[in-house]
């Protein structure tokens, strides 16, 4: 399995990013996918995740200014950030995952993150 993740950068407060993550190796759509993030001297945490119908969840921390959608066509999954926030900072990945509702854990390996860096 392998799992990129990009589209990453630098940007302003209030602005949006767009990051992309492609998957090989799986059946992508019999699997449900999340996008996590790892803050410098945080723990990696949950962000969102979208299930193999369409359902999406968020951490309260980013609800109403992100969204997690999927391709299954490409086998790729995309999270729309707006509102960006300077404690939204942190290296972001995706990885396939199982749960319900806010309680989501990884099932995958983790590959490569793409840094998201927000200036105040």
């Amino acid at each position: 399995v392998q799992l990129q993740a990009s589209g990453g950068g630098l940007v302003q407060a209030g602005r949006s990013l767009r990051l992309s993550c492609a998957a090989s190796g799986i059946t992508f759509s019999s699997y449900s996918m999340g996008w996590y993030r790892q803050a410098p001297g945080k723990e990696r945490e949950w962000v969102a995740a979208i299930t193999m119908g369409g359902n999406t969840n968020y951490v309260d921390s980013v609800k109403g200014r992100f969204i997690i959608s999927r391709d299954n066509a490409k086998n790729a999954v995309y999270l729309q950030m707006n509102s960006l926030k300077p404690e939204d900072t942190a290296i972001y990945y995706c990885n396939t995952v199982r749960g319900e509702i806010t309680h989501w854990a990884a099932s995958g390996s983790w590959g490569r993150g793409t840094q998201v860096t927000v200036s105040s």
